[in-house]
């Protein structure tokens, strides 16, 4: 059984709730990686700003570690580029990596109706769309989120423990 695992996409994907019931159902412990923003990088998106690589590296080192120092977890994390996504890889065996393939439209639907999230405004989304290399299926497990997050669920279950 994998004993660590990425759940990927651009924000308002579903990261954070997928990949929360996940770690439930798999018994792992749950680590968003929006909890381990730099205050810096908290500040300049509630701005308005996009990060920029060097603002995400220090970040995506912080959530390699702690895939490193547990035995098990699941992450939420937007990996947005394949070189986000090696960082997050460096030193750890057994991690598969879940993408939540959504369009433009279907996910600022969804920003629309979140409360308090510091990830402010559509020209964020279309910096992470703009930035985004999709995964391919030879690096990750691919879920369109076109459904009820139910059936996204079940379907990243199901592909994870195949």
């Amino acid at each position: 059984m994998i004993k660590k695992v990425i759940v990927l996409g651009v924000s308002g994907s579903g990261k954070s709730s997928i990949g929360q019931r996940l770690a439930d159902q798999l018994g792992y412990p749950f680590f968003d990686g929006d909890d381990y923003h730099s205050e810096a990088n908290v500040k300049k998106m509630a701005a308005g700003t996009p990060l920029n690589d060097d603002d995400r590296m220090g970040w995506l080192e912080t959530l390699n570690q702690l895939l490193v120092e547990h035995d098990t977890a699941v992450i939420a994390c937007s990996g947005l580029k394949p070189e986000y996504r090696q960082i997050l890889r460096n030193n750890i065996d057994q991690l598969a990596m879940v993408y939540l393939k959504g369009d433009i439209e279907t996910i600022w639907q969804r920003h629309q109706k979140r409360d308090g999230h510091y990830f402010n405004g559509r020209s964020m989304l279309e910096s992470q769309f703009a930035t985004l290399v999709e995964p391919t299926s030879d690096e990750a497990i691919i879920v369109d989120i076109n459904q009820d997050v139910d059936a996204v669920y079940h379907q990243a279950l199901a592909q994870l423990q195949a």
